[in-house]
């Protein structure tokens, strides 16, 4: 068995690519916090949230919802189609400790 650094499948490049934009979605989510949403307090759900704060909202769930998909994609081409790139092993470990982590926020909220 034979380890690289860069995928080899499409499925393995879509893992990679969307653990890359998961970072940036949430860098550019939270730039809207001190900039466009100042003075707008934050929603008490997230529903509320989205609706007084929408570009901040959606943003951040867009975000989580690439970090999920890296997860779940990266998973299908390590499985299905063999891929054994180092990049797609590590995609889908931060997207597998997202999913931990949106699983702590809602089974033990604060």
């Amino acid at each position: 068995m034979k380890a690289y650094l860069i995928p080899k499948t499409k499925l393995g490049r879509w893992s990679l690519g969307f653990i890359i934009a998961m970072p940036a979605l949430f860098f550019f989510g939270s730039s809207f916090t001190n900039s466009l949403y100042k003075s707008v307090p934050a929603g008490s759900t997230i529903l509320k949230d989205i609706i007084e704060r929408p570009a901040l909202a959606l943003t951040m769930l867009l975000g989580m919802v690439t970090g999920i998909s890296a997860f779940i994609v990266g998973l299908i081409a390590i499985i299905r189609q063999k891929e054994r790139a180092l990049l797609v092993y590590v995609a889908t470990s931060i997207g597998m400790l997202l999913i931990l982590f949106l699983t702590g926020e809602v089974l033990f909220p604060h």
